[in-house]
């Protein structure tokens, strides 16, 4: 790749991770677009350090009364262990599916811009639910919740389904605010992403060159600018305009996608 691909990837990652719009079919795509790839598809996961280091980055003061917190308030520890019960889910489920998601997922446009459009429906519907939220602070979620908010992570192990995307969506369907929602996605994400990152290092590092490692640290770099201007305004942004904005994008995205396939196919 070059190296105005890379930054452009990097910056791509960083504005969509934790939006619900799947950050990796709109980098799988983009490459498809530039005729570009990386070795093992591992350039792609290995940049969501940077968006984790941009979330962790933007989060060290909340993180930081967690961790005071911890000994002495059951509230926080009721908290922390909710989204270590949500993050289960996907080591399990992220282990056994890792050559399928990799080999088979990540090598399908069809799927991804299917995805997308799927999304995008539903983020519409949801976003038209007239309710009463019974959780309007992320340290209320129960651990019983989390856990099904953790299996609704998974299906973003197919491309276009969107990590942010599941966990909101579920987290709303399950009686969260959507503040709250998004707020807890990010939550989950830090063990999440720093797994699949650790995960597939693990798992190719042997196949990396210098360039690839030149190349995901350029990306890194890029992805973590991007991450903090994301989440130091995603939440207010969802408070006042809801998910509906994401859905009418994965709608525009998936089916310019989809319309492409079917004419060069």
């Amino acid at each position: 790749m070059e190296t105005w691909q890379v930054v452009l990837l990097g910056l791509i990652e960083g504005l969509t991770e934790y939006l619900p719009v799947s950050s990796t079919a709109h980098l799988l795509l983009t490459e498809e677009l530039m005729g570009v790839t990386s070795a093992g598809r591992t350039f792609e996961v290995l940049i969501q350090l940077g968006a984790i280091l941009a979330l962790l980055t933007v989060y060290a003061g909340k993180l930081w009364h967690i961790a005071l917190d911890f000994p002495t308030s059951a509230t926080t520890r009721r908290f922390v262990f909710a989204v270590l019960v949500a993050f289960l889910p996907a080591v399990f489920i992220g282990v056994l599916a890792h050559r399928i998601i990799k080999e088979v997922l990540f090598e399908s446009p069809l799927i991804m811009c299917t995805a997308l459009v799927i999304g995008g429906i539903i983020l519409l519907a949801v976003d038209r639910i007239k309710y009463k939220p019974r959780f309007t602070n992320v340290m209320d979620i129960p651990w019983t919740t989390a856990l099904i908010i953790g299996f609704a992570q998974c299906l973003a192990m197919i491309p276009g389904v969107s990590r942010s995307g599941s966990t909101i969506v579920s987290a709303v369907l399950l009686g969260a605010d959507k503040r709250t929602a998004a707020e807890f996605s990010f939550f989950l994400a830090m063990p999440t992403m720093t797994g699949a990152f650790a995960y597939d290092l693990y798992k190719n590092w042997s196949i990396l060159t210098p360039d690839d490692v030149s190349h995901i640290v350029l990306g890194f770099i890029a992805a973590f600018v991007t991450g903090v201007i994301v989440v130091r305004h995603m939440l207010d942004f969802i408070s006042r305009r809801g998910l509906s904005f994401f859905g009418w994008w994965r709608l525009l995205v998936g089916g310019i996608g989809l319309g492409v396939i079917a004419v060069l196919h």
